[in-house]
């Protein structure tokens, strides 16, 4: 099984950020890559269509309001990999108002090598953060 995950700070309280972030249907307004997200089976699955047409279809795994986190995986996926188990989550700074957002992911690489499969999703995550970063100007 593989690995990765990356932290972004954010000079905004960790409540503020979970509130843009912190929706299992909130992608499109933040993530610029995915314009529109629509919910199902009672919230707990989201279909995601990506900028370029891409569809991906996510089951919500665990969700947690007061630790600011959820868990995803993937149903259906353009991407090489299963087993695939996503969590992000919202923590306090190390200074106060400030907050740190983490997005990690494992998976099993299937017909690409591990360092090919983590280097995707590490790209993505890196993306993601710093596209959610870019809503909360310094």
């Amino acid at each position: 099984m593989a690995a990765t995950s990356v932290t972004v700070e954010i000079g905004m309280p960790p409540e503020a950020v979970w509130q843009l972030m912190g929706g299992f249907d909130c992608l499109p307004d933040w993530l610029p890559s995915i314009p529109s997200s629509s919910l199902s089976e009672g919230g707990r699955v989201r279909t995601l269509h990506t900028a370029d047409g891409v569809r991906i279809v996510e089951r919500l795994e665990a969700f947690d309001n007061r630790a600011r986190r959820y868990s995803y995986s993937f149903i259906e996926k353009p991407f090489p990999v299963i087993d695939y188990l996503a969590t992000m989550q919202v923590r306090e700074g190390n200074e106060p108002h400030t907050c740190v957002v983490e997005w990690a992911g494992i998976f099993t690489p299937q017909g690409v090598s591990e360092e090919e499969a983590v280097e995707l999703f590490h790209g993505i995550y890196a993306e993601g953060l710093a596209a959610l970063k870019a809503n909360f100007p310094d």
